[in-house]
């Protein structure tokens, strides 16, 4: 297997590059099978405390291999379910990797591209970006990934580019809420230098709690199990190590345990 991505960690920041410029990063079963593998290797890790997606080149992800699809269309239809499971795979473990994630946009995502930007928990993207959700004009619809990414525009803005196919600013995605921060290709890599920095001085269990709170609270109505939940979420954190940690250090106006050494 080739490798198709690199991963490093400095300052407690794991950071996950694809390294296919030539195909513009598209992904194959390949691809999938090693972003898997690193975001749950990184997910395992206590010295991890925020990850970084990020690519090489002028294209962030344009969706699937040409080489790849060429295969999948002799696919059965079982073949084709095996395959897309691969994918789905490959775009929970992002979505659920206990870190927070940041997709660093420094250039064009398309079809699949998409999932990978929609999984990560914030995404920072270049001006001159692309965005597109071409499937329709390949017969097919963006089904594996649209979990993660009608979460990132809702499901208004999904309605017309699912539907369309039309490319889209990196204005258009801001506007939509698709990507959270706009910066010029100078500036990328301090904007999620800065985000990283943020998320590394929280305390580590509160931020993992945090992101699995919003990934629990998104879309429920507003019922007795959810706010009976919430309440049990708060008392838990507010028991735990790092809350009681967290409130005495704020009280007694020192930094808290994380932040040492």
């Amino acid at each position: 297997m080739t490798p198709a991505l690199t991963v490093a960690v400095q300052d407690r920041i794991a950071r996950i590059t694809l390294t296919r410029p030539e195909v513009r990063n598209a992904f194959n079963d390949d691809v999938i099978q090693q972003l898997k593998a690193a975001f749950e290797t990184v997910g395992a890790r206590d010295d991890v405390r925020a990850v970084v997606l990020a690519a090489e080149g002028p294209a962030f992800c344009a969706g699937a291999d040409l080489n790849w699809m060429r295969r999948m269309a002799d696919y059965t239809r079982d073949e084709n379910i095996a395959d897309a499971g691969q994918l789905a795979a490959m775009l929970r473990a992002i979505y659920e990797c206990p870190q927070p994630t940041i997709a660093a946009v420094q250039g064009d995502v398309f079809a699949g591209g998409m999932g990978l930007v929609a999984a990560c928990d914030m995404a920072v993207s270049v001006r001159t970006a692309t965005y597109c959700l071409s499937e329709v004009k390949l017969g097919l619809i963006p089904a594996t990934i649209s979990p993660y990414v009608i979460r990132a525009m809702g499901a208004r803005a999904a309605h017309r580019y699912f539907l369309t196919a039309e490319r889209f600013s990196a204005e258009e995605a801001h506007r939509i809420g698709f990507v959270h921060e706009l910066v010029e290709a100078d500036a990328l890599a301090a904007k999620v230098a800065e985000l990283a920095a943020a998320l590394v001085s929280a305390s580590p269990a509160a931020v993992r709690a945090c992101k699995k709170l919003v990934q629990d609270v998104a879309g429920r109505a507003i019922d007795a199990p959810l706010i009976a939940a919430t309440v049990e979420g708060i008392a838990d954190i507010r028991a735990s190590e790092q809350g009681r940690e967290g409130v005495a250090s704020f009280l007694q106006k020192r930094k808290p345990a994380w932040l040492a050494g």
